[in-house]
């Protein structure tokens, strides 16, 4: 409140007048010598004289009470700080006029002494006013001005005298730090300044005051204050005849004795639900009783005033000495008014506010009494004084009726306190938005809504949108409520604004609680007016979202998405999902909006029993799971879910353990359709790097995945030999499958066991599963079994192999019989790296034996034609690279004829040999296969995979041919190997039509005529880089040769297309 005029002005005139006719009516007496008796004759014209400034108020804003303030602060400071006489000088009066701004409206005023002002307060009724400005007084000052009110209350102590006393006493216990104005505080300022702390009986004007002038401000409630509270009560106690005010003054007593002593409550602060039932119990008792004060106050002040009442804070305490002094008091009283009390408090009619306060402050304290005796720190009198008046309150209570004891409000009362103090920002008004959120009976009513509306900023709290939503969704379910729209949606809108404006960790908050309390659907389970549109806005921000991938769109789209989760979780992730798969390019992006919602790993229990996931993991498999049609969206399917585990930024919403579980476990069958998408997800599984306390291959997972795979590639020992209708991986996927278990092996080997014996029984059983099927699926298994068990091969690996007996141990196996060792052998090469090198560096072939050369070449050759079939790619790359190191080592003969040679070039091959023995060695090996011993041992599918295996190693032949040709060419060698590589292209070229021609005519040999003019492109690259002398002609004639090996081709369109690729030779 501003200060307003102090000066001379039209209220101060009047104010002035009033003085003077009091002064007038007591003359020839002064008004210093006022007794309490003549404040009827003199205080009419004061008292006037006020009424007149305040209702006519002049000076803007209009503002009555301010000038009662105003009057009280200019009486007391001018009894307090009197004008200096005439003989101290008129430096000291030029002094004050500068400093002090009450001085030149008080010295208009005539000396006056202490009975104006006690009883201009209470002729105003202002006793928070007077302790205000009392506390804003120094300690000694105030401590003495107490004492004289004391002390004139006592003197000829009236029922008002009785009722100001006891309201003083209950607003210095109720007063805050902060709540005086700039005026009090400007009173006290010059108080301080020009009073020291040990002012004379006379009040005269002392040096000016050095300390800090607020410094007595922080401890204004010292204890000798509250005990002249005391005192006083002492001295007019007999003076109190109505029994409301015996309530009044036993409370105050109470209250005084429970907060400012050693005693300590049973708890801090009261519960927010009793904090407002007592408030709103106070307010209610004003409301019905007509002599209150605040009977007439708006709901505002009257729960200000409430709250200031139920909150006492206790910045001192009185001592041990104080405290017995005033329970011994407290039970003089209580044995005295008891009978008197106990009438008033049983009879319903009588209720009222005092009486609320006593009862509510007795019962407290005796249970508080009860808990200091049994302290400790009590000798054994005062043990007994505390238990002997602990005993008096208890018996006192008994006797009340309990209904009568509290007094319970409405629920309409309640709502509306509550509102107000959340409207007006009151003390605990975070804790009033609690209730008002959950509270179900107030909800949706004209009140409830424009309170949520006007404060939908205090909302902006995950645990409040959250109560806030259920309280929507019960009423929207009451039966009562259905059909009530009035305010829904403008509510809807709010709480919905409240949840946008949350920042994402707190968004997650509430998206969980929505998951937990009504699962995937969310909001859309029960609340159709949340979901209004719900589709539209789906579709339309997805749309928006797909079209602006960026990480600048990234926070927006998170936003959108966010309320979207909201409303209906479920429908929001299987679009995220189903957009990811379908839509090129976003899978990554959308992966990071949904990684920005940890709640979405929500554990959703389903209705069958032992049946669990996550709401993610649910969604996939609706949503996407069995729908890919395409590679590519496999791919970003792929890509999606291992984003989902392991995302770069957020939290990872699915576990590899979830992933395993929900799509490669139940899949690994060779029947199922999409096993090698499966295989696919266990590969990125694998890569994904878990978090410490997630360790899923410790649990029961690990070993049956292991074995699903070694089923999985047991069952490629029958692949071409199945039944047409019976489904099984491509050999291409035996690839993906054979990586994967070597990734899971060394996995699973990496992680420590539960515990050793766990260990050993798994690999046990693991092992003794693995017997039963092909014994090359167990050598897979090595890097797991090996510390424990020994390589179990067909004995006859033993006849050409140095094999180690405490590593390798034979195996009973009747197709293995004689002369098997090297298709044993050679098997062992196509598991691994590590093996096929073990197996070449094991390999015991005597070179000096030419016979046993001769021997192993044959047999090397019909092992392979054996093995070639149901070789994947990679196992194929195995076997070529140890057909290329047994070359090179010259223990695998290939002898190299001339049946596509029409004369010896004179020409250096040994560069070359390897790839000439190669290409021959292959084209020997589909000799015996086409012969009609081998040729029906396939199905058309088995030679299309033949074929496609072959043209793969010769086309990695030709490329080996450019390197090693390219390399020659950049060494030191002067010679050009360009007439060596074009020798090898038509050789090649006379190999592959060669097989092409022994092929079955079912389009099988379609892959050779690709390869057969790859090779006539790169030999005619070749001949146009070839500019030596005799170029022209050996060009023409291998032309020629070339020309006539192709007349030979059976299949015209393939002969016709080769012929037109050689005339452009």
């Amino acid at each position: 409140m501003e200060l307003g005029p102090l000066n001379i002005c039209e209220e101060t005139a009047v104010l002035h007048g009033g003085f003077l006719l009091a002064a007038k009516l007591y003359h020839p007496k002064a008004l210093t010598e006022l007794a309490k008796s003549d404040w009827s004759l003199v205080g009419p014209p004061i008292t006037d004289a006020l009424k007149e400034i305040c209702t006519r108020c002049s000076s803007p804003p209009a503002q009555p009470n301010a000038w009662k303030k105003k009057a009280v602060i200019i009486i007391w400071a001018k009894i307090l700080l009197p004008c200096p006489s005439s003989s101290v000088g008129s430096s000291s009066v030029d002094q004050r006029w500068k400093e002090d701004v009450f001085f030149s409206v008080g010295s208009m005023i005539p000396r006056i002494n202490r009975t104006i002002l006690f009883e201009l307060l209470k002729a105003l009724n202002a006793p928070r006013l007077f302790v205000q400005l009392l506390l804003a007084l120094p300690a000694a000052v105030r401590q003495r001005e107490l004492e004289l009110f004391v002390k004139y209350v006592a003197n000829e102590t009236s029922p008002v005298d009785v009722a100001f006393f006891l309201d003083v006493w209950w607003e210095i216990m109720k007063h805050k730090e902060g709540e005086q104005d700039k005026m009090i505080l400007t009173f006290g300022a010059l108080v301080h300044q020009h009073l020291s702390e040990a002012p004379d009986e006379s009040c005269q004007p002392a040096k000016r005051f050095k300390g800090d002038p607020f410094s007595q401000q922080s401890s204004h409630m010292a204890p000798g204050l509250l005990m002249v509270l005391v005192d006083g009560l002492k001295q007019i106690y007999g003076s109190i005849v109505l029994p409301k005010m015996k309530c009044c003054a036993l409370a105050n007593l109470v209250e005084l004795l429970s907060v400012f002593t050693v005693i300590e409550r049973e708890s801090g602060s009261l519960p927010v639900k009793a904090y407002l039932d007592k408030i709103a119990s106070v307010v209610t008792l004003w409301n019905d009783d007509s002599e209150n004060r605040y009977n007439r106050r708006s709901l505002e002040e009257k729960v200000k005033e409430a709250e200031r009442s139920v909150s006492l804070l206790s910045m001192i305490k009185l001592s041990g000495e104080e405290l017995f002094v005033g329970l011994s008091f407290l039970r003089s009283l209580l044995q005295g008014w008891g009978e008197e009390l106990q009438c008033l408090l049983n009879n319903p009619k009588e209720i009222c506010y005092e009486s609320y306060r006593l009862l509510d402050s007795l019962t407290a304290f005796g249970k508080d009494l009860i808990a200091f005796a049994k302290s400790g720190d009590l000798c054994e009198d005062e043990k007994q004084m505390v238990l002997e008046l602990g005993q008096i309150i208890v018996d006192f209570l008994k006797k009340i009726h309990p209904k009568l004891k509290g007094r319970n409000s409405e629920s309409s009362v309640m709502a509306l306190v509550a509102m107000a103090i959340i409207e007006k920002k009151m003390d605990r008004h975070m804790e009033m938005c609690s209730i008002f959120a959950s509270e179900k009976a107030w909800a949706f009513s004209k009140a409830w809504v424009s309170c949520l509306v006007k404060n939908k900023a205090l909302f902006q709290k995950p645990e409040l949108v959250l109560k806030l939503l259920e309280t929507t969704v019960t009423f929207s379910l009451s039966a009562e409520h259905r059909d009530s729209k009035e305010g829904q949606s403008q509510a809807i809108r709010t709480i919905l604004e409240c949840y946008t404006a949350l920042p994402l960790p707190d968004k997650n908050k509430v998206i969980s609680g929505i998951l937990t309390s009504w699962g995937g659907k969310g909001l859309s389970l029960n609340l159709k007016a949340f979901t209004e549109g719900f589709q539209e806005e789906l579709n339309l921000a997805f749309n928006q979202i797909t079209q602006s991938v960026s990480d600048q769109g990234l926070t927006k789209a998170i936003a959108s998405v966010a309320r979207l989760v909201l409303l209906c979780p479920e429908a929001t992730v299987k679009k995220v999902c189903n957009l990811a798969v379908v839509n090129l390019g976003t899978h990554q992006f959308l992966a990071q909006i949904l990684c920005s919602f940890p709640a979405l790993r929500f554990q959703e229990t389903q209705d069958e029993p032992n049946k669990s996931g996550s709401l993610v993991e649910r969604c996939l498999k609706e949503s996407v799971w069995g729908k890919l049609s395409s590679t590519k969206e496999k791919e970003q399917f792929l890509e999606f879910l291992a984003f989902l585990m392991q995302p770069s930024s957020g939290q990872p919403l699915l576990s590899p353990a979830e992933v395993t579980k929900a799509f490669v476990f139940p899949h690994l069958k060779s029947d199922f359709a999409h096993i090698e998408l499966s295989l696919q997800i266990l590969s990125k599984v694998l890569a994904v790097q878990p978090s410490p306390e997630e360790q899923w291959l410790k649990s029961s997972y690990s070993f049956p995945l292991l074995l699903g795979l070694c089923k999985l590639l047991d069952g490629y020992t029958k692949y071409w030999h199945r039944f047409r209708d019976q489904h099984c991986p491509s050999l291409e996927t035996k690839d993906l499958i054979a990586t994967t278990l070597s990734q899971l092996c060394e996995a699973v080997g990496q992680k420590a066991a539960p515990s050793p014996e766990v260990w050993i029984q798994s690999l046990a059983w693991l092992h003794r599963k693995v017997e039963t099927l092909d014994w090359t699926v167990g050598l897979r298994l090595k890097k797991l079994l090996g510390d424990h068990f020994k390589n179990e091969v067909p004995a006859t690996l033993f006849e050409i192999c140095k094999l180690s007996e405490d590593e390798w141990t034979s195996r009973p196996l009747p197709a293995y019989g004689a002369g098997s060792g090297l298709l044993a052998w050679m098997e062992c090469c196509c598991i691994s790296t590590t093996l096929r090198e073990q197996m070449l560096s094991l390999l015991a072939v005597n070179m000096d034996n030419p016979e046993e050369v001769n021997l192993f070449s044959k047999g090397f050759l019909v092992a392979l034609i054996q093995v070639l079939p149901w070789c994947s790619h990679s196992e194929w790359k195995q076997l070529t690279h140890v057909i290329d190191s047994l070359l090179h080592r010259q223990v695998l003969h290939v002898p190299y004829t001339l049946e596509y040679v029409q004369y010896m070039p004179l020409l250096n091959f040994r560069p070359f040999a390897r790839h000439l023995q190669f290409s021959v060695l292959l084209l020997r090996g589909f000799q015996l296969l086409c012969s009609s011993s081998c040729s029906s041992w396939l199905p058309v599918e088995g030679w299309q995979h033949m074929v496609r295996l072959y043209c793969s190693s010769l086309t990695d032949l030709l490329g080996s041919v450019q390197r090693e040709s390219l390399s020659h060419r950049q060494s030191d060698d002067d010679r050009d190997p360009t007439q060596e590589v074009s020798f090898i292209y038509i050789q090649v070229f006379c190999h592959v039509l060669h097989v092409a021609a022994m092929l079955p005519d079912d389009g099988t040999g379609e892959p050779l005529l690709v390869l057969a003019l790859e090779i006539l492109s790169q030999y005619k690259t070749l001949s146009a880089s070839d500019k030596s002398l005799n170029s022209t002609l050996r060009k023409a004639n291998e032309k020629h040769f070339l020309e006539s090996i192709t007349d030979n081709v059976r299949d015209k369109e393939l002969r016709a297309t080769l012929l037109q690729k050689l005339s452009k030779l």
